[in-house]
């Protein structure tokens, strides 16, 4: 007969493996882990988000076909976007519907469940986001999908056996990972990336050919204020988003209002000579921010105002601010608050040379676009220049300050 003592150790035994089990077990060196359960994640509380992990498990689920996955792979190899990303819906929207219900054939649900997420959804991009992954991949069947709504989320991610895993927040893992998400892309009817975000004096400019590092650049340089170099702290950008998209928008008045807007957006998508394209922490060639045209063209219809130099990190529509603007007020009153007026910028002569310094800015409202069912843009910072903000960085000269008065990185900004 088995005593009182050894049956409690039995019973904390079965109590502590019991207890394990409901831990996530370590597959991957990175952290992967596969959850126990079966039903979805619930990470996102949007029923976008649920949309997304319902076609992550089926894209990862129809990946187990050899035909299918063959198809996928030729498509990401192919694609001529940044990335090698790949419009969902119109992938599978071809052949006149019969990829569709192919697509829902392979993951043995009905075709009208599948069409109503497919539908349902704002445009849905695929791509491998890692670059060794888009390497190394040949097709195998070694592959996951995974799915986060913002940067701040562990990736949940599905193998072709339909198993849930839970990814590292910072690492990628060993095994080639296909992100699912909201298209930060815009892509074309015809499949290629819009170019169309020149938003004044578009077409005036010489063509921008790459001196730096890592991009951006004008061969013949044509009047203007131009940023030369870029260090941030952060890249503000998980893994599973792929390269970060920064953005350096210029600033101004909106009308006769109180309300400021952005008037040219540098970045991989401004178009020439505003494209700058960095895709690290730093950064160093030549990009236009803003034409001498278009600073005597705003000067005339806004006297007296200055314009500021303000960085994002895109994740919703290029050079699009998308973003809370209570947040970009707060911040603005913040730099207003430790630094007094001088938080903007303006085009001036010292003497014979032409310069960029610091003026007053007594407009803390921007007008940007932003709705709960799309992420906001990643806040980077208002530009100050050095001498206002009391910081100094090597070969920078304008200190970009983000919320709580963090430092997130400098800019070196000249007239040319």
């Amino acid at each position: 007969m088995r005593s009182p003592a050894a049956g409690a150790a039995v019973l904390a035994a079965t109590l502590f493996f019991a207890a394990c089990a409901d831990r996530p077990t370590p597959l991957d060196p990175a952290g992967t882990a596969v959850l126990p359960t079966p039903g979805l994640a619930t990470l996102g509380n949007s029923e976008n988000a649920s949309r997304h992990q319902r076609l992550a498990s089926r894209l990862a689920r129809a990946l187990a076909d050899d035909g299918f996955r063959a198809s996928v792979y030729r498509a990401l190899s192919e694609s001529p976007e940044r990335e090698g990303k790949v419009h969902l819906q119109r992938f599978l929207g071809g052949e006149h519907g019969v990829s569709r219900r192919r697509f829902a054939e392979l993951v043995g649900e009905a075709e009208a469940a599948v069409s109503a997420d497919l539908d349902g959804s704002l445009p849905i991009e695929i791509y491998l986001p890692v670059a060794a992954h888009r390497r190394e991949w040949k097709g195998g069947a070694e592959v996951l999908v995974a799915t986060a709504e913002t940067d701040r989320e562990a990736p949940l991610a599905f193998d072709t056996q339909g198993r849930r895993r839970q990814l590292d927040r910072l690492r990628p893992p060993s095994i080639p990972v296909i992100a699912l998400g909201r298209a930060e892309l815009t892509f074309r009817e015809d499949g290629a990336s819009l170019d169309e975000f020149c938003f004044t004096s578009c077409g005036e400019e010489p063509s921008s050919g790459g001196t730096g590092s890592t991009g951006g650049g004008a061969n013949l340089i044509s009047p203007g204020l131009y940023m030369t170099y870029a260090k941030f702290n952060d890249t503000f950008e998980g893994w599973l988003k792929g390269d970060p998209e920064f953005e350096v928008h210029i600033l101004g008045q909106d009308g006769s209002s109180t309300a400021m807007k952005s008037y040219q957006c540098a970045g991989a998508l401004a178009g020439v000579p505003y494209e700058y394209d960095q895709n690290d922490k730093e950064w160093s060639g030549q990009v236009m921010l803003f034409s001498q045209s278009q600073f005597d063209a705003f000067k005339a219809s806004h006297p007296g105002q200055s314009v500021r130099v303000f960085v994002v990190e895109d994740d919703d529509a290029a050079c699009v601010i998308k973003m809370d603007s209570t947040r970009v007020t707060n911040l603005f009153k913040t730099l207003k608050t430790l630094y007094g007026d001088l938080t903007g910028g303006k085009d001036d002569k010292l003497w014979t040379i032409k310069t960029f310094t610091k003026a007053a800015s007594m407009l803390s409202f921007l007008k940007s676009v932003w709705s709960a069912i799309t992420t906001q843009d990643d806040l980077v910072g208002n530009a100050i220049e050095d001498s206002v903000a009391r910081e100094y960085f090597p070969g920078a000269n304008w200190i970009v300050k983000g919320e709580n008065n963090v430092t997130n990185g400098a800019l070196r900004l000249e007239m040319r």
